[in-house]
């Protein structure tokens, strides 16, 4: 006799922090190295509904969302690095607006258009279950780096540590498509 338990997880394998891959589409270079990422954190403001006795929370207010964070090993060549610290001085062109110019064409292409988009990238999170398949995707819409962490040279260190560099991103949204 089959007993059915509704409420019950059919799937009782955990969920492992190490069974990830990431891809941005504006920067293949960058999620070859990645190993550290993390889902933001989401979060619903709420708004005050006054009564003569207690004011109550209702929802109804805005989602806010934080900030994507990879951390990434810097390959010798520092080529992903690099494509990170382009992004950023293109977006912010400390010396000139030719900077950000270079952001939007293709290739440095001058003779197609430029395309505000560029500045912008799509990426996503792919949530591997214990077997290493997709199991999950995040999607995430209009990336950009606002920050990139400094690479510290130190040459009193005894043992050989590796560069990683963390990038935070800021994003339109995210969503997470479980259907595959």
């Amino acid at each position: 006799m089959a007993c059915n338990f509704p409420n019950q997880i059919t799937n009782r394998n955990f969920l492992s922090p190490v069974g990830f891959k990431f891809t941005l589409a504006k920067e293949p270079k960058i999620p070859f190295f990645c190993n550290s990422a993390r889902i933001p954190e989401i979060s619903l403001s709420v708004l005050q509904q006054p009564t003569y006795l207690k004011d109550l929370d209702i929802p109804g207010g805005k989602l806010q969302y934080g900030d994507l964070t990879l951390r990434f090993m810097v390959d010798e060549d520092m080529e992903n690095y690099m494509a990170i610290h382009n992004w950023l001085t293109g977006l912010g062109f400390p010396e000139s607006t030719e900077q950000y110019k270079n952001l939007l064409t293709y290739e440095n292409d001058v003779t197609q258009p430029l395309d505000p988009k560029r500045a912008f990238s799509d990426g996503s999170l792919y949530i591997l279950d214990s077997n290493y398949n997709t199991n999950a995707i995040v999607k995430f819409i209009d990336l950009f780096p606002v920050s990139l962490t400094s690479l510290e040279f130190d040459a009193t260190q005894t043992d050989v540590q590796y560069f990683t560099a963390d990038v935070t991103f800021k994003y339109t949204i995210y969503n997470i498509d479980t259907s595959v």
